[in-house]
This record gives structure tokens, C-alpha cells and sequence, in this order.
């Protein structure tokens, strides 16, 4: 008979305990109001992307589903409320990737611990694209690298504030080409992009689908995908790396993630009944109409995706020096 000490023993039984609790609050999740925390104002692609989630997700599970929007402390404020509430699932962070990723490097008084959340699903990805004004006479990145490298301080870009991946990635940019791009950076996207519609900036990175109609009109000259990959809704634009910027990349995901020591068995179950809400017909149709794109990645995909993509950002942050502090 096998003798075991009574701390090996002690050690088993919570082991197993934690087992069948996992496997108990899966079975019977939710059994309460299920709150999605977004660390960021109400109107933004965060929150509606939360809207969606929470009311198809009520729906399908005959339970309330509510958003709950907690801007402040560069997203501390959101996080840290997810972060110090029970395992349970009840409470659910929905933040894009910065919040996770980019900001632990950016800052040095982070209010939460980044690596503390678990990470259950990738709910969308945007499709950033380079664009200039009309003004700006390029058709292409290479020609555009050409003028600012002919140009140094001359041309300038905008990003939605320091730290962005608007401003991470064309300083990214700027040391692998080798250029001098003047930053100017605005309190959002949609003064960013006003600003280069009205020429005020000649540059910018953002999603397609903000963009998109004002190249119809001939006010902007979109150049590129600035994602890892040619954009399904695009598929004649090329990537960075393609158009002759070699590893250049940059992303925007919005994810679902949980508490700290969310179970496993819980984790799947929610990553599953999302996943449901995600394939309906109506999301399908707010997706391609933000030239958004769907994003199957199993809970344990996606914390590498998290893992690689901090390392991303470390890595940049560091080249660029950029804090938020």
C-alpha cells in the first residue's frame, strides 16, 4: 500500500477539490447576472464589440448579461475590478490587447498585474492599414519612404496618443526605413482621422473599415495592410512587408478574458457559449462591416498569442522609449 505523508495527501485532496469545483460551476455557469467589465468609455469599438457579446450571450443563456463601463487609470481601473473578483465567471473583462500586452511596458505604475487574467478568447480582430492624404504624392509604401527619406522632419503622422499602436508601430516604422516622420498625436482615432482627411496630418494607421469610404471619395490614399496578412476584404492591397518594409507588423485584437485562476472547465464553457454568439448571423454582419475578422483560437492559443504579442510590444517600447507615466 502506497504510505503518503499527510501534506502529499492534503495537496491531493485540494487538487481534487479544485477538479470537481471546475467541473461543478462549468455545469451549472451561469447561475447569476454575468457582468462584462470594458475599461474604457461607453461609443468605442471596445464597448460595442462588449454590447454585442452581452446581448446575444443573455439570450442564449437565459441569464442577464450586463456592460459595465469603468474607464479611468489607463484601463487600471476596469482591470483591477476584474482582477479581485471570484473565479466564478460572473465577472469578465472585455479590453483590446493594449491593455494586456503594451501596457505593462509602458508604464511603471500599472494599479494591476497584467499577467494575473486568464485569457479565454480573441473576440475580433481589426485590419490596420497605412493611409496618406490625398495630398501626399505617393501611390505606393516605397514611394513613400522615398519622400520622407528625400524630406527628413518634413512629413508628419498621427496617432490616437502616445502609446498606441498608432504611435508604437510608425516609430517601428521609422527605424526600420530609416526615416524622420514627425508624430502628432491626438485623445482618439476619430480626431486622428479627422485630421488627416483634413490634411492636417499626412499619415496614419487605422482600421479599414474607418477609412475605407473617404478612399472612394479620393481624400485618402490607403497603401497597405499593416497586419501579418493581406486583408480578406483587400486582397489587392499588400502587406508592409510585402510593399518592402521586411517584419514590420502591427495588430489590434479585442479579447474576453477572466479573473485570475479562472478552471479550466469553466474557461471552455464560456470560451464555447461566446464562441456561439460569435458565429451568429448578426455578428457575422458587424464584422464585415468594421472590417473586422473572426478569430477561432482555442484559450490555450490564445494565451501564446498574448505571450508573443507582449514580447512584441516589449520589444518596440524599449527601441522607442516611450512611456505613458
Amino acid at each position: 500500500m502506497l504510505n503518503l505523508s499527510a501534506g502529499v495527501r492534503a495537496g491531493l485532496l485540494a487538487a481534487a477539490m479544485a477538479l470537481f469545483a471546475g467541473h461543478s460551476h462549468a455545469q451549472t455557469y451561469p447561475n447569476g447576472q454575468v457582468r462584462l467589465i470594458v475599461p474604457t468609455p461607453a461609443g468605442g469599438v471596445t464597448d460595442t464589440m462588449a454590447r454585442i457579446v452581452a446581448q446575444r450571450l443573455g439570450e442564449t443563456l437565459n441569464q442577464t448579461v450586463i456592460v459595465d463601463n469603468r474607464p479611468g487609470g489607463n484601463g487600471g481601473v476596469g482591470a483591477q475590478a476584474v482582477e479581485r473578483s471570484p473565479a466564478d465567471g460572473l465577472t469578465l473583462m472585455v479590453t483590446s490587447d493594449a491593455t494586456i500586452t503594451a501596457n505593462p511596458y509602458l508604464s511603471s505604475k500599472l494599479s494591476y498585474d497584467a499577467k494575473a487574467f486568464t485569457p479565454i478568447m480573441v473576440l475580433c480582430r481589426g485590419t490596420p492599414v497605412l493611409v496618406v492624404n490625398a495630398a501626399v504624392p505617393v501611390k505606393t509604401t516605397q514611394e513613400l519612404i522615398a519622400l520622407a527619406r528625400s524630406k527628413p522632419g518634413t512629413l508628419n503622422y498621427g496617432s490616437y496618443g502616445i502609446g498606441t499602436y498608432a504611435h508604437l508601430s510608425m516609430e517601428d516604422f521609422k527605424q526600420r526605413t530609416g526615416t524622420d516622420i514627425v508624430h502628432i498625436p491626438f485623445r482618439g482615432a476619430a480626431p486622428a482621422a479627422n485630421a488627416l482627411l483634413g490634411g492636417d496630418v499626412n499619415m496614419l494607421l487605422l482600421n479599414l473599415s474607418s477609412i475605407a469610404d473617404h478612399e472612394k471619395t479620393g481624400k485618402v490614399r490607403i497603401l497597405a495592410a499593416a497586419g501579418a496578412r493581406r486583408i480578406g476584404a483587400r486582397p489587392d492591397l499588400p502587406t508592409m512587408a510585402e510593399a518592402g518594409v521586411p517584419g514590420f507588423q502591427t495588430s489590434v485584437w479585442f479579447g474576453l478574458f477572466g479573473p485570475p485562476n479562472l478552471p479550466p472547465e469553466l474557461t471552455q464553457k464560456i470560451h464555447a457559449d461566446v464562441s456561439q454568439v460569435l458565429d451568429l448571423p448578426q455578428s457575422k454582419e458587424f464584422f464585415e462591416k468594421n472590417s473586422f475578422e473572426r478569430v477561432t483560437l482555442s484559450p490555450a492559443e490564445f494565451r501564446k498569442l498574448v505571450a508573443d504579442d507582449s514580447k512584441h510590444w516589449e520589444t518596440i517600447i524599449k527601441q522607442v522609449g516611450a512611456k505613458i507615466d
